[in-house]
């Protein structure tokens, strides 16, 4: 995977375990939060609501977001874009968007809305490290990753 091209959307939400939702309140006062209950729905990404109150009330006032997943060992992602919605939980699809996230959450963690962002844009993110050294195969960012965050594979 030693080219833009060859990294999809897929493969970011294959390999990215969180995500960081940005949103923007009010008063216009931006705001980036991490999101570990999310799933890709075709043309949309939901995340569950399960502490979320503050990107909630900005969805609400502006539903412009973004939302950023990488996966940090082969430094490559997605920064997607778009409206949001909230799907709260006596919607009518409610269960079925709620669905796939509680298979993630486990009845540890309620869901009490459903974050729909209508994607209307994929942009790739792409660590420097990848245009610094093209001679880098995927397998070597991954292991340059992994050594310098002091992970070993399972």
């Amino acid at each position: 995977m030693t080219h833009d091209a060859e990294w999809t959307l897929e493969d970011t939400c294959r390999h990215a375990v969180l995500c960081w939702l940005a949103t923007v309140d009010a008063a216009g006062q931006p705001s980036v939060s991490p999101k570990e209950i999310w799933h890709r729905d075709g043309d949309s990404f939901c995340i569950a609501d399960i502490a979320s109150a503050g990107s909630i009330r900005a969805i609400r006032v502006n539903p412009r977001v973004c939302v950023s997943l990488i996966d940090v060992f082969r430094e490559r992602g997605h920064k997607l874009m778009g409206a949001a919605e909230i799907v709260e939980s006596g919607a009518p699809e409610f269960a079925a968007r709620a669905a796939p996230l509680r298979d993630l959450a486990g009845p540890d963690f309620p869901i009490r809305n459903v974050i729909v962002l209508r994607i209307e844009r994929a942009v790739p993110i792409i660590a420097p490290s990848w245009r610094i050294f093209p001679e880098r195969d995927a397998d070597e960012h991954v292991r340059r990753s992994l050594e310098t965050y002091g992970v070993r594979p399972r």
